[in-house]
């Protein structure tokens, strides 16, 4: 007996995906071993993946790339490194200065 496959393709291959194979979320086909996460390509199952304009995350990257920050349009560089420059290169402010000591 030969298995034929279904008619869908998995989004990412695009590979016939046959039934014992298929994997169907958010109404996307894939095949369950093409499930991963984008950022860091771990496999995922039903209970522990979010999409994203039909981009595939793991929980864990996709609360770091979007509920921490809450902006959709962020990708995965972090901004930490210019805010943490900017915050040494500032002045303090006229009360900070009265209890920081000299500037010199």
């Amino acid at each position: 007996m030969a298995f034929t496959g279904t008619l869908d393709k998995c989004k990412a291959c695009d590979k016939t995906v046959y039934f014992i194979d298929l994997l169907s979320a958010d109404g996307i086909t894939y095949h369950k071993s093409c499930f991963k996460c984008t950022h860091c390509k771990g496999t995922l199952v039903m209970s522990n993946y979010s999409s994203m304009d039909g981009v595939l995350y793991c929980k864990t990257h996709f609360e770091q790339l979007f509920k921490e920050c809450g902006n959709f349009s962020k990708n995965f560089q972090t901004s930490a490194k210019p805010d943490k420059e900017n915050a040494l290169t500032r002045t303090p402010s006229k009360l900070a200065a009265m209890f920081s000591g000299t500037q010199d």
